[in-house]
């Protein structure tokens, strides 16, 4: 009759042809799993670096303190000696901690003896003849007061946190207030009777580096959030703000304020 038929080509077994309704499910799959990814992320790259730290840091402190132990104390040879093995069928055997405990256990040692009579009669001595040295005096000195400063116990480190403008006027960045100037910087930054605060400003992400400032007091607005919290924004790079904080913006994460 003159019509036309038409033949579609066979599709090879196993394919089929893609619906423009499938793409956007499989879209959707796909930031599914990239946000559980993220979220498993979350998850574990604070725990695994905790404890990577942790481990590492305690096997720096053993290598650094066993070698001092005597060989016939070492942790494997009191394990072998235990076992009643011999040269032949000894057991190798790595203990982590034995040198994390020593050290610990020998502080407190030499803690007990410096708050003695004996003990401080000898620091004393020992100081003295430290003293006496030109390039160890200077050494030992600024190492004293760095230690006597971190490990204190009887004042905090910070006082309290502030804002300072830095880099330049009208600009505002977190810092921390630490002591009041003392001695020569004192006397030559309050000759009109302002007082000054001296201040610490950590850089991001890391806070261990940053500039110290003395400024006036005047243009120092403290803050009354914790030092802790302070610590968070600092490191975050203000992504993270504390629990009851208004949020910068919708990428921040809020966290429980820090109990104390």
């Amino acid at each position: 009759t003159g019509a036309v038929c038409t033949l579609q080509p066979a599709q090879p077994w196993g394919m089929h042809r893609v619906s423009h309704s499938d793409r956007p499910r499989r879209g959707r799959m796909l930031a599914a799993l990239r946000n559980n990814f993220l979220a498993g992320i979350i998850v574990i790259a604070p725990i695994g670096l905790t404890v990577w730290l942790i481990w590492t840091l305690i096997g720096w402190v053993d290598g650094w303190v066993l070698p001092f132990v005597p060989a016939s104390y070492q942790p494997e040879e009191l394990i072998n000696s235990l076992l009643g093995r011999s040269p032949e069928n000894r057991i190798e055997i790595s203990v982590r901690g034995v040198g994390v405990v020593v050290f610990l256990v020998f502080t407190v040692l030499v803690g007990w003896i410096a708050k003695g009579l004996v003990g401080r009669s000898f620091l004393r001595w020992g100081e003295d003849l430290v003293g006496r040295l030109p390039v160890v005096r200077s050494i030992y000195n600024a190492l004293k007061q760095i230690a006597e400063t971190v490990f204190s116990q009887s004042e905090s480190n910070f006082d309290k946190c502030c804002l300072v403008e830095f880099p330049k006027e009208g600009s505002w960045a977190v810092a921390f207030v630490t002591k009041r100037p003392k001695g020569e910087i004192s006397e030559k930054l309050e000759t009109n009777g302002e007082e000054y605060v001296t201040c610490f400003m950590a850089t991001t992400p890391n806070p261990t580096t940053g500039f110290l400032m003395f400024v006036p007091k005047s243009k120092v607005i403290m803050l009354d959030m914790k030092i802790e919290d302070a610590a968070k924004i600092i490191i975050s790079a203000g992504l993270v703000y504390p629990e009851g904080m208004d949020s910068p913006g919708p990428g921040a994460i809020a966290l429980p304020v820090a109990q104390g």
